[in-house]
């Protein structure tokens, strides 16, 4: 009878963690790819990019001086493009859909300046 308790309780010990599993494995590997256009000039723009973009939920954010477009990979279950686009504008880098504000954007370096 103590043999049949501990297999059951086994039993149902590995089911619950490798449910667990499942569940915090499905969470972390939903990953998005997505490119954005973002403006901005210099090395200094992307090192301000890259940075506010990095929010909870973005394990790659890499923008390309060149084309001006920002490659990004996140987890759209923990965090949505538009925000990490208000993100970016709020630093002073208008985005495909977010202008920045015209205090935040006069504030920039002048090497920085795309309007």
């Amino acid at each position: 009878m103590k043999t049949l308790k501990f297999i059951v309780i086994a039993f149902i010990t590995i089911l619950f963690v490798s449910n667990s599993y499942a569940q915090t494995t499905a969470k972390t590997t939903a990953s998005k790819t997505e490119s954005i256009k973002i403006y901005g000039n210099c090395g200094m723009c992307k090192d301000r990019i890259e940075a506010a973009a990095k929010v909870a939920g973005v394990t790659n954010a890499d923008w390309d001086k060149s084309t001006k477009m920002l490659t990004l990979v996140y987890n759209p279950a923990i965090v949505k493009s538009d925000d990490i686009q208000k993100k970016i504008a709020a630093v002073g880098h208008d985005t495909e859909k977010y202008k920045a504000d015209t205090k935040i954007y006069n504030s920039l370096p002048g090497c920085c300046k795309y309007r």
